[in-house]
């Protein structure tokens, strides 16, 4: 999936070929081209720390004479931009000042080296006087965090942004914000909060720098069906001209949505396996790979289930182009797992929903609050009384 418009951070797109490069569904003969690809951007980019890592890891061979060369060329680099520094300092303004020290940071992120880019940037932040220069700091980390998956990291750089929002900052900035966010609670399994996140920046994207726009309306459109009712699936993402412009060109992805939306089973079962290899070797969606297909699949019997009182078994398995028997060893897990409000008659094979009364279900929750907050009011006069 490629991007039209900005070009991606070379280093996130490093990651990913990493990511497949250990990857298990990823055959042989198509890593010896990613380990190739991967040298060569390790080399060209003087990623020395990173490389001492992967060769540690087993996951690169060792070649020494190109391991010396590069950090032959991080100390050339090194003294010249410790010198740019020392100049600025004594010859010339803070603006300059504080752009040596950040020309520093971008040298420690290219090569890969998190620890002293991290440092690094700490240094120019205090040389940094505008809000948005200071924001534009949290993006550098954040990308840090996204290439070694440091969630902690990227969970503290969201919460600075927002901070240094309150101080002032640009809609620019602050829409690309929230497309960082959305990514964190994508890959941190929060698929509501990102699905909410991507749709408010739709109209607004200019984050090429950490995926292109084609997979940035992949996620948004995965996290929206698992996400949103009926109602709102089709007013923000089925018809949304945004989206429509280019979801034909991700493979799978409009008749996975366009079935869904129109019940029609049998397709969506079929695009949805086609859709599965993109998820499973997304680096992002890949350690919730399992979580997300029950959660379709949730998603859809509920959606089936919803127009019937009782339906045979036999024409639902129909209805999806799978066997009876198949069906019946999906929904006894999801009923049994309370995905699914309805029971199965083996004898008579049939399915009877029990959908739970809303306005019950309502009633049963103002009750049990009640009691609750009766119980806090009278802890709380023995406290005064005392």
């Amino acid at each position: 999936m490629e991007g039209e418009e900005g070009t991606q951070q070379p280093q996130l797109v490093l990651a990913h070929k990493l990511f497949l490069l250990t990857h298990p569904d990823v055959d042989d003969i198509e890593k010896v081209r990613l380990r190739d690809e991967v040298f060569n951007s390790i080399i060209s980019n003087d990623m020395a720390p990173l490389y001492e890592t992967l060769v540690s890891n087993k996951v690169l061979n060792l070649d020494q004479t190109a391991l010396d060369s590069m950090r032959t060329k991080i100390n050339e680099e090194l003294t010249k931009l410790d010198e740019k520094i020392a100049d600025a300092e004594e010859n010339l303004g803070e603006s300059e000042v504080r752009e040596a020290h950040l020309a520093k940071s971008l040298f420690f992120i290219r090569i890969g080296d998190k620890e002293k880019a991290l440092e690094q940037l700490k240094l120019t932040e205090s040389k940094t006087v505008a809000v948005g220069q200071k924001m534009d700091l949290v993006f550098y980390t954040l990308q840090i965090g996204f290439f070694h998956m440091d969630f902690n990291l990227i969970s503290k750089s969201i919460d600075k942004a927002k901070n240094l929002f309150e101080e002032g900052g640009d809609w620019e900035r602050k829409n690309r914000l929230k497309v960082y966010e959305g990514l964190y609670c994508m890959s941190t399994r929060n698929f509501k909060k990102a699905a909410n996140l991507f749709l408010d920046s739709i109209s607004t994207f200019t984050t090429y720098e950490i995926f292109p726009y084609d997979t940035f309306i992949f996620y948004t459109v995965l996290t929206s069906i698992i996400s949103l009712d009926r109602v709102s699936l089709k007013q923000k993402v089925v018809d949304a001209p945004e989206i429509l412009t280019v979801i034909g060109k991700i493979p799978y992805l409009s008749e996975f949505m366009n079935s869904l939306y129109e019940c029609q089973y049998k397709s969506f079962f079929s695009a949805f396996a086609g859709l599965t290899e993109h998820i499973k070797l997304d680096r992002y969606l890949h350690p919730h790979f399992r979580y997300y297909m029950r959660e379709v699949r949730t998603v859809v019997y509920s959606q089936f289930l919803e127009a019937y009182k009782s339906v045979t078994i036999e024409a639902m398995a129909k209805a999806f182009g799978v066997t009876v028997d198949f069906i019946d060893l999906e929904l006894s897990r999801f009923i049994a797992a309370g995905k699914l409000h309805c029971k199965i008659d083996k004898v008579a094979g049939v399915l009877e929903t029990n959908r739970p009364d809303a306005k019950n279900a309502l009633y049963q929750a103002t009750i049990k609050q009640g009691d609750f907050l009766l119980n806090r009011i009278q802890k709380l006069s023995r406290v005064i009384d005392l």
